[in-house]
């Protein structure tokens, strides 16, 4: 489960890269009710969704050339340059170097072996998201791979996490990630491998990110009222909740989920 105890290795920002995040926010707040607070004119048009006056996500143009609208999922990392330095070892891509953020962090953004971007956050006066696991914020950050033995390896590596494999039947293997020295408690993602179907369907190495809500079909309905298109249905995972996955109108992929065993507000 997340925590905003940020510990190593953990979630503690996301945002979303939008061609148009004047419909992005219109698209979002009618999905959960978000508000959107700018960050000013030394911004460069990055902002902040916003629920109850805290931050859930951030917001910003897109600005890497033929970039295509997606969420990112940053973790937590004490010395953003040294993540970098183990992700270039490990195989992956340093796509933005470690740079500061005026006071408030200093950001790198990287992609591992198989092409899916993330990204780091060393925290100074922002520590990171306001919320997580109560309804319309983060509680969970998914990762599909075409190399999942690779993408273990890496993520070991770069992050140090702990890895535990859940056989889910049908020859699927589900990986449950958490911090180093962490527990179960401390689960913060998963990831699993992509099949042929999941290709000829479009899909590729990604992470995304899951946002608790409080009705699952609700949300999805609204999701696709407010020009969303349908990835996953909702369907139930026993003993996890009821989940669904979208797009938002320009493409970005995101997950629901009504936990079975509500987070803690």
């Amino acid at each position: 489960m997340l925590s905003t105890d940020f510990v190593p290795g953990a979630p503690n920002w996301l945002d979303l890269g939008a061609p148009d995040t004047d419909a992005a926010v219109s698209f979002y707040s009618a999905v959960f009710g978000w508000q959107f607070q700018s960050a000013g004119p030394q911004g460069g048009g990055y902002g902040f969704f916003v629920q109850d006056e805290k931050t859930v996500a951030g917001l910003g143009p897109l600005t890497e050339e033929g970039a295509s609208s997606a969420w990112t999922l940053y973790f937590h990392t004490a010395d953003a340059d040294a993540t970098a330095k183990a992700v270039e070892q490990a195989g992956g891509t340093v796509r933005v170097p470690p740079d500061d953020v005026f006071s408030f962090g200093r950001m790198g953004q990287f992609s591992d072996p198989a092409g899916a971007d993330f990204a780091v956050w060393q925290p100074g006066d922002t520590k990171g998201v306001d919320l997580v696991n109560t309804p319309n914020s983060l509680t969970w950050a998914e990762l599909y791979t075409t190399d999942a033995a690779a993408a273990k390896d890496f993520y070991r590596a770069v992050f140090s996490w702990q890895l535990t494999d859940m056989d889910m039947g049908q020859g699927m293997t589900y990986t449950v990630l958490t911090p180093a020295g962490g527990t179960e408690d401390n689960s913060h993602g998963g990831l699993m491998q992509l099949h042929q179907d999941n290709l000829d369907a479009g899909s590729g190495p990604e992470w995304h990110p899951y946002f608790e809500v409080a009705d699952c079909d609700a949300v999805y309905a609204k999701g696709l009222e407010a020009g969303g298109a349908t990835l996953i249905p909702p369907m139930d995972a026993p003993g996890i909740g009821r989940m669904a996955m979208l797009t938002d109108p320009a493409g970005a992929p995101f997950a629901l989920i009504k936990s079975e065993q509500a987070p803690p507000s």
